[in-house]
């Protein structure tokens, strides 16, 4: 089968065995799938990830399940062993022996075929599109920014960056109808927020102060911490999104002299970014500013780089 490989920096579209499903897995017929920010990390090194990579898709369960045989399917990437304390005590997603997929220890789905655990597997619902289900797996990372802080109305928030994640994150913020502003450098994505009615400007804007109660760092950039820290107050929160390959240590000063909380945050609930699909409380229409076959995956990936595209798609099968 195709796939697209990694290995020391390098990235190729290669045959590879199909794989088969261990006991308890599925085997999934990618129809689509995303690039987003941290396969494009993973290939100028991030993660020592060597493989196929891809992490977001909507697939047809093809093999190694009766009930989900046929069916639409988006899937949990953490891949857990069930026994360990991260899992026992409920962070099943920080598992001790995980696997990721697309990122550790497990192909990804840029690939004709993948499996995955078959609880890891979610239906997507007949209303929701398959341009629309490959969002899944980064607004369930968006929809974890709500279950690690406590957002009011009256909560001033910022997003910092509106590539593929900001916008998100910026679209579920804005549900819990807090004093939010996205800031971002492409007026391309900033004019896509301000048709959803969500507030925006530009990066290096003056007026900005550092008087936001919880900053979210979706740049993708090393910088992105280092622009957070100048606009939390003091015991404000700065919740960090962006995983990329740093070239240099920031100075977390700041941090200790404003007494600012410090949150990682990564992967989310799948239920509650497919009901937000579903019910069409997150729009990702207009997101998607190009769909190129696999056989194409190396020109798309170059594209995906580009600051006038979002989000990129690989058909894989209808």
């Amino acid at each position: 089968m195709r796939a697209v490989v990694v290995h020391a920096g390098n990235v190729a579209l290669q045959d590879v065995p199909q794989p088969i499903p261990a006991e308890g897995e599925v085997l999934v017929q990618i129809r689509l799938a995303g690039i987003c920010s941290t396969d494009l990390e993973i290939i100028r090194g991030y993660a020592g990830f060597n493989g196929t990579i891809g992490h977001e898709f909507v697939g047809t369960v093809n093999g190694g399940s009766a009930k989900l045989a046929g069916k639409r399917v988006v899937g949990e990437i953490n891949c857990v062993c069930g026994k360990c304390d991260m899992c026992s005590s409920g962070l099943s997603s920080h598992c001790r022996r995980r696997t990721v997929l697309g990122i550790q220890g497990r192909p990804g789905c840029f690939a004709d075929y993948i499996t995955l655990p078959e609880k890891n597997c979610l239906i997507v619902p007949d209303t929701v599109t398959d341009e629309e289900a490959v969002f899944t797996e980064p607004l369930a990372a968006a929809f974890q920014v709500l279950r690690q802080s406590k957002i009011e109305k009256r909560t001033q928030v910022a997003v910092i960056g509106t590539g593929r994640l900001g916008i998100l994150v910026a679209q579920v913020l804005a549900t819990t109808g807090c004093k939010l502003i996205a800031i971002g450098r492409n007026e391309r994505t900033l004019a896509l927020l301000d048709r959803r009615g969500i507030r925006t400007a530009l990066a290096g804007d003056t007026q900005l102060k550092q008087d936001f109660d919880l900053a979210v760092d979706c740049t993708g950039h090393p910088d992105g911490l280092r622009i957070a820290m100048g606009m939390v107050r003091p015991r404000g929160t700065i919740v960090m999104k962006t995983t990329c390959k740093a070239d240099h240590a920031a100075d977390l000063t700041p941090i200790v002299v404003n007494e600012i909380s410090l949150l990682g945050s990564r992967c989310g609930p799948f239920n509650e970014a497919l009901n937000a699909l579903a019910r069409k409380a997150v729009d990702v229409s207009g997101m998607v500013t190009r769909t190129l076959p696999i056989a194409d995956a190396i020109a798309a990936l170059k594209l995906a780089e580009q600051p006038d595209q979002i989000k990129i798609l690989l058909k894989v099968a209808s």
